[in-house]
């Protein structure tokens, strides 16, 4: 199972000053040997438009993949996301990695004027919209008509690049939305479940057991998906070297101490580091790391010359 699995690793970048700088931000990824730029998705804080910026990323650069980690599924129509991302797969050569998810900032959704559904609600047209996407990047007319959404016929070119589609990733931290995730994508990045009024990750949710339970979840909703499924997990706190009481963390408040044992947070020399990647692969099925914050690169990338691609 190890071996099936090949080690990837991630970047989320949220913004720049300008063009110049964003594209050099993007071929230094690349240079170190990084596999994939990621953009968030929300409408609050300093953050640049994820759709434009990775056209902007992938016009830089060469091989390195660029993605969404993850886009807020209520913000935008399916058909027109369906658009945006065949145009954008098409122009980046095959390199888009859509990853998306149900929504939870409430915040968002505040500042937009948007109503924000309870969760159950925001999953169920979550999965509405992946069988939209998949019908519109297929070949002929599609036809859909569910509870959110309904399309007529439609057909839509360009399609994407990479075939039957770009890669789908979910992100999410709930039974409901991993469960969806294991049926219906093709990777996930688990995450901390958020509390259910969208104001931050849930405390009842950190640590290595909730880690195990959603690993636990997603295998049993698999079933034979479960060896061709992407598991992925992000890096929050980062500390490489002999001062692992320094560990830097990237919007973990508290939660560092209690995330020790999982891969989420890093901390000891990289061999050590090395070995515990390794060994969340060969146990867990763990093979893609996305780290959170863009000042972890530099301490991160001797890793991943060691590990990407094995």
């Amino acid at each position: 199972m190890a071996n099936a699995r090949r080690f990837r690793f991630g970047v989320v970048l949220r913004a720049a000053l300008s063009g110049a700088e964003w594209a050099e931000q993007a071929r230094r990824l690349e240079g170190l040997g990084f596999d994939v730029l990621l953009v968030s998705d929300h409408l609050v804080g300093p953050r640049l438009a994820p759709l434009a910026a990775l056209a902007a990323a992938a016009a830089a650069t060469t091989s390195l993949r660029v993605g969404t980690l993850v886009l807020a599924n209520d913000f935008r129509h399916p058909a027109v996301l369906a658009k945006e991302a065949a145009t954008l797969d098409l122009l980046s050569g095959g390199r888009l990695e859509l990853g998306i998810g149900a929504g939870w900032m409430r915040a968002d959704y505040a500042q937009a004027g948007l109503r924000y559904d309870p969760p159950a609600v925001r999953i169920e047209r979550l999965g509405e919209s992946l069988q939209i996407l998949k019908g519109l990047w297929s070949e002929g007319p599609f036809s859909f008509a569910g509870r959110y959404y309904a399309i007529e016929a439609a057909q839509q070119e360009p399609k994407p690049v990479q075939r039957p589609h770009p890669p789908i990733l979910i992100g999410g931290g709930g039974p409901a939305i991993l469960r969806l995730a294991a049926r219906a994508a093709d990777g996930v990045n688990l995450t901390l479940r958020t509390r259910p009024d969208g104001s931050g990750p849930d405390p009842q949710d950190v640590g290595l057991a909730p880690l195990l339970r959603k690993l636990a979840i997603l295998r049993e909703a698999a079933g034979p998906r479960w060896e061709r499924l992407e598991i992925g997990t992000s890096v929050w706190g980062l500390a490489v070297g002999s001062d692992t009481a320094a560990v830097r963390s990237a919007f973990l408040a508290g939660f560092a101490p209690a995330m020790a044992e999982t891969p989420n947070v890093l901390a000891g020399e990289a061999t050590a580091i090395v070995d515990k990647l390794q060994r969340w692969r060969a146990e867990h099925a763990v093979s893609t790391y996305v780290l959170q914050d863009e000042a972890f690169v530099d301490a991160f990338a001797p890793i991943v010359a060691r590990l990407a691609g094995t």
